[in-house]
């Protein structure tokens, strides 16, 4: 017998080594959502730009992940997850380096818009560990990757305070910082990444994806924009509008074409549609949390009575920071819960988490061990949450309807954190403190208070999907499912036998 053939422990640590790089490439992903968040102020005062020109920093990724997320997903179940990843890669590094060396608004916008495309990242990842880890370390494996997601945001916003320190911020050396840990991404990729063993080929649906990349465009765009325009504005109810009139031309396009970008019978899957909704809410509380967190922390209580002053890098590292770690530790946990009580427990065990840390943060957001405590118990219950999604996703399509699968989740967490920037910044804005004339306005803590409350209601909901929507949806899995799994699960093992053969 050929020494070629691999021992168990040489494949544990090829797959290690394949989990640990994807989790590298989901984490750059995620820092991209956040990266901008401390830095606008600085980016604005630079550049010269308005407030609402400003946004588009922010908003130009937003949409970007949500047009391209699906198509890529698709296209690396279609073509080979590993070229799909690579080529996500390199446009997400060249975007980055635009934004690192540029000094205009507009070409930093259009190097936002590159940066966003590498969101199909993250269900390019998840289709590579379902077809490369072995299924008992299968749910361990997603959640490890997932668990990167919460702590990517974390970490950007604590870099993005530590690299603009000081009294002349440079906000171009946080791009670099995101262009370095791509190129050491892509190295990774290339170098431990296998080659796809399964292309399910065909046409690309280009109608598909630009009806649902217009869909999604008319939905985000006065989300994100409605509190400059007006929520009233003939703009915003106009964008609407016209969302939901490309809801159904997406959905008769799809219904029609041979070959659908998004298969509407998965898309309606109870187990998936649940699920999606259940990446909503969470995409909404962990927003809630970073963006609500880091404003409080930063009121002058000296004006306003309440808050503790803190710097954006204070913000970042003394109250934030506990809340991404202690999101990639629970990772691990939520993946053994995963494989030994389920996904569904799984998840429900992480929403009464988040209502519990969200009632804490309602109730005792006025000393600091308060903050950071109730932080960590919402990290908990997110890394918990994003351990549960993804292992929800595999069991319900077949494998070469993964990449599309997740990529849809992802962008539900986008509208997500899109539906909470809108909602917390509205909030805030609604309710001011008096000052002296010349002083910018500060929001009321009331509106603090209400925000966290509303974001441990979308705990409770999380919870009721998971308790009675998904339990529903289990005793629903169709047969066309059920078949496709078990032949998933027959190819692979015959798969890996021939390979064995070959080796021998």
């Amino acid at each position: 017998m050929s020494h070629s053939l691999q021992t168990p422990s040489s494949r544990s640590s090829g797959q290690t080594g394949i989990v640990l790089v994807l989790g590298l490439a989901a984490m750059v992903v995620s820092m991209m959502q956040t990266l901008v968040v401390p830095i606008l102020g600085i980016i604005q005062n630079d550049l010269e730009a308005t407030t609402a020109a400003v946004s588009w920093v922010t908003t130009a990724t937003l949409l970007s992940a949500a047009v391209f997320t699906p198509l890529l997903g698709r296209f690396g179940d279609q073509h080979g997850k590993k070229p799909t990843l690579v080529g996500v890669l390199v446009v997400m590094i060249a975007g980055s380096v635009l934004a690192a060396t540029t000094t205009s608004l507009t070409w930093l916008i259009i190097g936002r818009v590159m940066q966003g495309a590498a969101t199909a990242i993250f269900p390019l990842a998840l289709s590579v560990l379902r077809e490369e880890i072995r299924p008992e370390k299968l749910h361990g494996a997603m959640a490890l990757v997932s668990g990167t997601l919460a702590f990517g945001s974390g970490l950007a916003l604590v870099g993005a305070g530590l690299l603009t320190r000081g009294s002349h911020p440079d906000y171009h050396r946080v791009f670099w910082l995101a262009a370095v840990l791509a190129v050491v991404a892509l190295a990774g990729v290339l170098l431990t990444v296998p080659a796809s063993r399964t292309k399910t080929g065909g046409r690309t649906d280009w109608l598909g994806a630009l009806t649902l990349g217009m869909l999604l465009v008319l939905l985000l765009l006065p989300i994100s924009q409605g509190h400059e325009w007006g929520w009233t504005s003939g703009r915003t109810l106009g964008a609407f509008a016209g969302a939901v009139v490309m809801t159904g031309v997406w959905v008769l396009t799809e219904s029609r074409v041979k070959e659908p970008m998004v298969d509407m019978k998965m898309f309606v899957h109870r187990p998936v549609l649940f699920t999606n909704l259940a990446g909503l809410l969470l995409g909404f509380a962990m927003f809630t949390h970073f963006i609500g967190v880091s404003y409080l922390v930063q009121m002058p209580e000296d004006l306003v009575g309440y808050g503790f002053g803190a710097s954006v890098l204070a913000a970042s590292v003394v109250y934030l920071l506990p809340t991404t770690l202690v999101s990639l530790v629970g990772a691990q946990f939520g993946g053994v819960l995963v494989g030994r009580l389920g996904a569904r427990v799984t998840l429900t065990a992480g929403a009464c988490f988040g209502v519990l840390g969200f009632t804490w943060l309602t109730t005792a957001h006025d000393t600091t061990p308060s903050v950071i405590g109730a932080g960590m118990l919402i990290g908990l219950a997110i890394s918990f949450g994003y351990a549960a999604m993804p292992a929800l996703i595999v069991a319900s399509v077949p494998a070469h309807q993964t990449g599309i699968a997740n990529g849809i989740n992802s962008i539900s967490r986008s509208v997500g954190s899109a539906v909470a920037s809108a909602v917390i910044t509205s909030l805030l804005a609604s309710k001011t403190v008096q000052l002296p004339a010349g002083m910018p306005a500060l929001p009321e803590e009331s509106q603090f208070t209400l925000s966290f409350a509303i974001a441990g209601a979308a705990f409770v909901l999380v919870a009721a999907v998971a308790l009675i929507g998904l339990r529903t949806a289990q005793t629903l899995r169709t047969p066309v499912v059920r078949k496709a799994v078990a032949s998933e699960t027959a190819e692979r093992a015959e798969a890996e036998v021939e390979s064995a053969a070959k080796s021998a």
